[in-house]
């Protein structure tokens, strides 16, 4: 059997990114076009998750960010999001162990205290099943907005300013990023949106600033290997200036 590497050209194999972010978009569109509730479009795109987190890790990817849940999501009917949060649930108790024999550690970035309480329980569970691995960090956005994160990261630098912990003319970019929920987490070098939309829709609004885009028309449950293999080709066809020549 081939390693998903060898499904990469050799160009890319070398130039891997380290750190992918995902928007998935699609999910209710894909069940739509087939006269399906919209929650089997999320479903199906649990199935795309599984694959691409599994693909990642067998890459040697070292971070892989998934939008699954935005704060503005929390605007949708409350039977939609009822039902996402359960199924978050059920993604979490099924999925850990295939994330535990793979060796992937879980972080969650977001307002995770909006979250019902079973559901943080059952990250909380996760988070600590998955500590002790060191591969691919798997990083859910739930209940995540970058304006809120930004305001946040601010509302705690200005508490330790007005604390006397923190001199005003002490504060550079790095210690701001240190009051983001990415603390430690490095930027991303490619951000993914699936469904064709060209916006970032809210998502690591700071941390993308020389982040790669790759957009592909692909909904999201359709979203698999050979659709990840491009998005890599694309990625290292790139050629990352940072702001110089």
């Amino acid at each position: 059997m081939s390693t998903p590497a060898a499904h990469l050209s050799p160009a890319a194999r070398a130039a891997l990114p380290r750190h992918v972010a995902v928007i998935m978009d699609g999910n209710g569109r894909w069940a739509r076009q087939r006269r399906l509730p919209r929650i089997e479009g999320h479903r199906a795109g649990a199935e795309s998750a599984r694959v691409i987190i599994r693909t990642a890790g067998e890459l040697g990817i070292k971070y892989l960010t998934l939008y699954a849940f935005s704060a503005e999501n929390w605007n949708r009917p409350k039977d939609e999001v009822d039902a996402l949060m359960k199924y978050l649930v059920h993604y979490l108790k099924t999925e850990t162990p295939e994330l535990d024999q793979n060796n992937v550690q879980l972080q969650i970035i977001g307002q995770v205290d909006r979250l019902p309480a079973r559901v943080q329980s059952h990250l909380q569970k996760s988070i600590a099943t998955l500590a002790k691995n060191n591969g691919l960090t798997l990083i859910m956005a739930l209940s995540y907005g970058g304006r809120t994160e930004i305001v946040d990261a601010a509302r705690s630098i200005a508490q330790k300013v007005k604390a006397g912990e923190l001199d005003p003319a002490g504060i550079t970019e790095q210690v701001f990023a240190r009051h983001l929920y990415t603390r430690n987490i490095p930027d991303p070098d490619l951000l993914i949106r699936t469904s064709g939309e060209m916006r970032v829709s809210n998502f690591l609004l700071w941390q993308i600033s020389y982040t790669e885009l790759v957009v592909t028309p692909t909904l999201w449950p359709d979203f698999r290997r050979p659709q990840f293999y491009a998005a890599l080709e694309e990625y290292h066809r790139r050629h990352r200036r940072f702001g110089g020549l």
